[in-house]
Order: C-alpha cells, then structure tokens, then sequence
C-alpha cells in the first residue's frame, strides 16, 4: 500500500521500534494529524482474552472528561414521564413505536446513540437486526438501558463511549480530536484505560494489555509500552 507524502513526512517523526509514554505517544498524535479537517485519535488495544468465551468478555462504557469532539445525535424511545426527562436532557429525537417503525420501515438512522428504558425493550428488540450490527442496540452494561433516562441522555451528550471486543480481541475507541491537544487527549486515554483495566475478566491468564497503539485519522500508528497497565 502505497502512503501519500504527508503520511511519508509524519512516519519519520516516530520509531517504530520504540514504545513511548502515554503522553509523548499522544503528541506525536497531534503533530501528525496535518490533514485540512480536525482528524480523530483512535486507541486500539490488544488483550490477552479469548472473547469467543462468555467468561473472558470484556465491554462496558466510559464518560470521556474531554468529551470526543463529535456532536452526538440521541435517540431516547421512551414513553411516560421519560418522554419529558429526555427532552429536557436534551435528547434529539424522543418516541416510542414510531420511532421504531419509522426505522423499520423507512431505513432511518440520522442517529449515533440509543437510550431506552427496561420496560421499553420488548419494543426496542424488533431493532437488534438493524441496530446491532451497527453497534447501536441499547445494552444495559453500556447504561443505554436504563429506569434514568435523563441521565443517560446526558453521559452520551457529554462524551460516553462504549468499549467492547472485536473477534480479533482488540478494542478500538476514538479519544477524542487532534486539536484537543496532547494534555486532553491524554486525560481522555487514562479514562478510558483505566475502565479497561478495571474490565479485566477473572478468567483472563498472562499479560492483560499486550499491545496499545494511538493514531490520529490519516497519520500513523504509534505504540505505547503495555506494561504500565498492568
């Protein structure tokens, strides 16, 4: 694969033979993100788990303290008084079963979170084959489901993220944009590493983190030292 010249220019900033600290690794980040558009830092984890079993899952969600940088599009299917507290909250969209079959019958999907309450997943759960291969379907470890709506509405305007593993076991989470600069970013990475720490299955054997890598959008990866997380 070919790489284009300012790729080829921030590649010779980094070593790719060396494992940086969080906070110089996240420098480099903004340093190459030198596209015209605010590009995203993404983290991408390596875990020494075997998603494949049930015991060795490793998901949840985490309200990043510099938020992402994403104006974050929510849709709270509720009915009740929660129709009230997601307006206020500052829900996008607010319904209940036209807002379910507004999406199965005409494909919508201007939304990027679904929060929903318990009584209400009877309903949601006509969505899992539209929803879930989008990573969308509410999920109660991810505080998409919820008696608290409101507060719901509010962790996913402010920044909440959910984490989970793909099948290779990596985790790959965006932490926010390059024009935080490295100091927010970093405050955005210890959270999130941290609530992936804390993840660790009891099932997991050997070194947890075996790989943590960060990189702006259009810029190359750089690798920091796993062995801090322990």
């Amino acid at each position: 694969m070919k790489h284009g010249k300012k790729y080829r220019e921030s590649a010779k900033l980094i070593d790719r033979q060396k494992l940086y600290d969080t906070a110089e690794a996240l420098d480099l980040c903004v340093k190459t993100g030198t596209t015209k558009f605010d590009e995203t830092v993404e983290l991408h984890v390596k875990l020494g788990v075997d998603g494949r079993h049930a015991d060795q899952q490793v998901r949840g969600a985490v309200v990043l303290p510099n938020g992402t940088g994403k104006n974050v599009r929510v849709l709270a299917i509720c009915k009740g008084d929660n129709i009230e507290a997601a307006q206020a909250a500052g829900a996008d969209y607010v319904g209940a079963e036209e807002m379910v079959q507004k999406i199965q019958s005409e494909g919508w999907m201007d939304f990027d979170v679904v929060v929903t309450s318990p009584d209400m997943m009877g309903l949601v759960g006509r969505l899992g084959r539209v929803l879930g291969p989008r990573g969308l379907m509410p999920n109660p470890k991810a505080g998409t489901v919820t008696p608290d709506i409101a507060k719901a509405v509010q962790d996913a305007k402010a920044g909440k993220i959910e984490y989970r593993l793909d099948k290779t076991n990596i985790i790959h989470c965006p932490i926010g944009k390059v024009s935080f600069g490295a100091e927010k970013l970093t405050e955005n990475f210890d959270a999130l590493m941290d609530a992936i720490v804390k993840a660790k299955p009891a099932a997991a054997k050997g070194q947890y983190v075996r790989s943590c890598t960060v990189a702006a959008t259009m810029g190359p990866g750089v690798k920091i030292n796993p062995a801090k997380f322990v």
